[in-house]
């Protein structure tokens, strides 16, 4: 890879690919992935629809947009959104996370671009998307702005970036370190550092800074008691996502 800035955190790297075998075992250690994937479709395919005037109703409805998932893992995202049509790249920091990606999606038949690179060296080479996939990976970057302003440059004009990230607070720091990692053992020990979580006036403002217009901004809410997530307009206690345009 040629010398370059790079955002890329060494440490946090190394955390997921010790876990990449793990993806897509629905009860290993991505299973909190695995049950707020409802919802987090749910809110990325509402979001798409809405920003290009597409019908979610049809079998194919992303036909014709180009999209990036950044920080694809093993491919929980950018399998669905190849099956709803669009053509995927799938980019990861972590190289141990792409073959697993590579055969889940060759054995589900569909054809998904992944790439062990990294958003600056794609934006650096020209690459231009749609719509861009940034979720749960701005709170493991070294340096969140210049990590966002790659992802701007990774947007054609009028397009759409998701981005979903965790809070700062004492019940974030409860509930996605103590509790999850602690207490349910969802996640290893030092998955997240809260330090590096990111509220959403904070996150607003970068995304601002880099260029893009924040134009919605949901929370994710895990309900103990129906063991299930939502989303909520109110509550971005915890987990929370945004949308944001490139002007055309």
């Amino acid at each position: 890879m040629q010398a370059q800035q790079t955002t890329v955190d060494a440490n946090e790297v190394a955390k997921f690919e010790a876990m990449a075998a793990e993806w897509w075992d629905p009860n290993g250690k991505f299973k909190p992935l695995h049950m707020l994937n409802p919802c987090r479709l749910e809110y990325i395919t509402s979001q798409i629809a809405g920003e290009f005037g597409l019908d979610r109703s049809v079998a194919k409805p992303f036909e014709g947009l180009r999209l990036l998932d950044i920080g694809c893992g093993g491919g929980l995202l950018s399998e669905p959104m190849a099956r709803l049509g669009a053509t995927v790249v799938g980019a990861d920091a972590a190289e141990r996370n792409l073959p697993v990606a590579r055969i889940h999606a060759e054995q589900s038949g569909l054809e998904i671009d992944y790439r062990h690179t990294t958003a600056e060296a794609m934006a650096a080479a020209g690459e231009q998307f749609d719509v861009v996939l940034n979720m749960e990976v701005v709170e493991h970057v070294a340096d969140p702005q210049a990590y966002l302003d790659a992802c701007q440059q990774l947007l054609k004009p009028g397009g759409l970036m998701i981005c979903s990230t965790i809070n700062r607070n004492a019940k974030s720091f409860a509930m996605a370190i103590v509790g999850a990692e602690y207490v349910m053992r969802w996640l290893p020990k030092g998955t997240h550092e809260w330090n590096k979580f990111i509220t959403p006036d904070e996150l607003c403002a970068l995304i601002s800074k880099a260029g893009l217009t924040p134009v919605d901004r949901t929370g994710f809410v895990f309900n103990p008691i129906t063991w299930g997530w939502s989303l909520s307009s109110r509550d971005l206690s915890v987990n929370y996502v945004t949308a944001s345009t490139k002007p055309a």
